[in-house]
């Protein structure tokens, strides 16, 4: 048994760079209240320039510049950041299914970075990870052809060992891939209107406004976590809604903690989409739970007029035991007084589990109060059917491979051994894996430790064939890329690699936590003829 106290006496393994501040004991002051008693003005959502590229010879070409910048994040308090052709963040990327793209990526940092577009089908040389580094004052151009359903994806640093304080800082934006099966449905789809992109993010600030990022081994273990929300860089904004129905896209961008979304008067809404694009049909829901890395599509109706706000609990992420997404309760309340549903755990199992001194604080944030205009657009219908998804027979898999999760303890986790698939920290000389190209096989993740973990694959979408032998819920039917698997639980993946070979550079699988895939939650794996 390893108490909180004992994990949080740990050692300091080192502070981020890019400015971001460190803390130990007592210097740690951080919050929204922390670091501005006096409060703040609710400020209006702030809905990310939409950037569809220029047409040349026959490309969408991006030119993206990562550059360091200073936010305002509170009134009258200046935080240095990063962002992506502005201070903090990126512009929303703008492609559709067929197009070929140019990334033009220029660095102004003052480290390695990279851009990796997550959920991207794409060559090894393109995906952005680790092996396509980006030096202080250098350039990378990655070129594919837009492979994709319609969906929400978005891109962000995978530098080696860095993720995580790049992307705290801001290294992050989001893509839209349209097509013409998703533009000819009725649903909500004008940008910045009634289509909504949200990257949710929750960060922690010191008295002076800066950013605080720790790699104490706490925060590697249990993964960087803030006291206060960021939507597209605003704290609790507000935004006017125009419309009797909103289409809220959610990336959760946050480096560790998992939500539980819902709205404060309990209202139903539909959810529409996952990682890699539309649900068959639309899912009726009060609530949808995301873990780092995973997007949601949900269309929520106003059209009663009543101002309501979008929350979200933050989750307990150690001892659940392999309950997880089936126990979902009832979604998130305004009233502050009533304690967060402990959903994944009985009350017991709570106080007794292994662990249970280290669960992640539990908090419920304001996500968006969203206030009906006066006058707005009468409803849409809501389609009966959205998509056809590919038939899944697990008969097609030539083969089976299996993947551990696991972490260890105390002094192995200081000195960077702890993290591991199938026994082994992410070694970037290593190839782990290698697949045949037009293969299917089946991926089998099973988490050895005693804490929640979100698995990500690059280059592929995903279907999920059951949880412990039994089929997924219905919100976890589509395509994904990232997927959630609790301590004890074992997952079955199907999965297709097609189109690019690289016998050379590889893709990474993940936990996408991001303090743990620095610290060797990773592997890597090619694709060959």
């Amino acid at each position: 048994m390893i108490d909180r106290r004992s994990i949080l006496g740990g050692a300091m393994l080192g502070a981020g760079a890019l400015g971001i501040a460190a803390y130990a004991g007592r210097d740690l002051l951080i919050g929204k209240k922390a670091t501005l008693a006096s409060g703040t003005a609710r400020s209006q959502l702030l809905i990310p320039p939409l950037y569809s590229g220029e047409r040349e010879g026959g490309e969408r070409v991006f030119d993206l510049n990562l550059r360091h910048g200073v936010s305002q994040f509170f009134d009258g308090l200046e935080t240095p950041t990063i962002g992506i052709n502005q201070s903090y963040l990126g512009p929303t990327l703008e492609m559709y299914a067929g197009d070929t793209v140019r990334m033009n990526v220029t660095s102004d940092l003052s480290e390695t970075a990279t851009v990796h577009w997550h959920g991207f089908h794409l060559p090894a040389r393109a995906d952005g990870g680790p092996h396509q580094p980006i030096e202080p004052g250098g350039s990378w151009t990655a070129r594919f052809d837009v492979r994709q359903r319609a969906s929400m994806f978005w891109y962000h640093s995978h530098a080696h060992r860095r993720s995580g304080p790049q992307v705290y800082q801001g290294l992050a934006g989001m893509i839209y891939v349209r097509d013409s099966a998703s533009e000819a449905l009725d649903l909500p789809n004008d940008y910045g209107v009634d289509d909504i992109p949200l990257v949710v993010q929750d960060r922690a600030f010191a008295r002076d406004g800066s950013l605080i990022y720790s790699t104490r081994m706490h925060n590697v273990m249990m993964g960087m976590m803030g006291d206060t929300m960021l939507v597209n860089g605003i704290v609790e904004p507000v935004f006017e809604a125009k419309s009797d129905r909103l289409r809220l896209r959610l990336v959760n961008g946050s480096n560790a903690r998992f939500y539980r979304f819902g709205f404060d008067d309990g209202r139903s809404f539909h959810q529409i989409g996952t990682d890699g694009g539309l649900l068959a049909a639309p899912l009726p829901t009060d609530n949808v739970v995301l873990a780092p890395g995973e997007r949601a599509q949900v269309i929520v109706d106003v059209s009663d007029g009543r101002p309501v706000s979008l929350l979200a609990d933050g989750l307990e992420i150690m001892g659940m035991g392999n309950r997880g997404r089936g126990m979902r309760g009832p979604g998130p309340t305004r009233d502050s007084d009533r304690p967060v549903d402990n959903w994944m755990m009985g009350e017991r199992e709570r106080r007794d589990g292994m662990m249970g001194g280290m669960m992640d604080e539990r908090r419920r944030f304001t996500v968006l109060d969203i206030r009906p205009a006066a006058s707005r657009r009468r409803a849409i219908a809501m389609p009966r059917q959205l998509a056809t998804l590919p038939q899944i027979d697990p008969g097609d898999a030539v083969r089976t491979r299996r993947f551990v999760l696991d972490m260890g303890m105390g002094m192995r986790m200081m000195r960077g051994g702890g993290f591991t698939i199938n026994g082994k920290s992410m070694d970037m000389q290593r190839i782990d894996e290698t697949v045949r190209v037009n293969t299917t096989e089946i991926w089998q993740v099973e988490n050895a430790s005693m804490m929640a973990h979100p698995f990500h694959i690059h280059d592929v979408q995903f279907r999920i064939l059951d949880r412990n032998g039994r089929a997924p819920e219905a919100a976890e039917q589509g395509l994904k890329d990232t997927v959630v698997v609790y301590p004890g639980e074992t997952v079955r993946l199907l999965l297709r690699f097609e189109d690019y070979t690289d016998p050379d550079l590889p893709y990474m699988y993940h936990c996408h936590i991001l303090e743990h895939e620095d610290a060797g939650m990773m592997g890597q794996f090619t694709v060959t003829a």
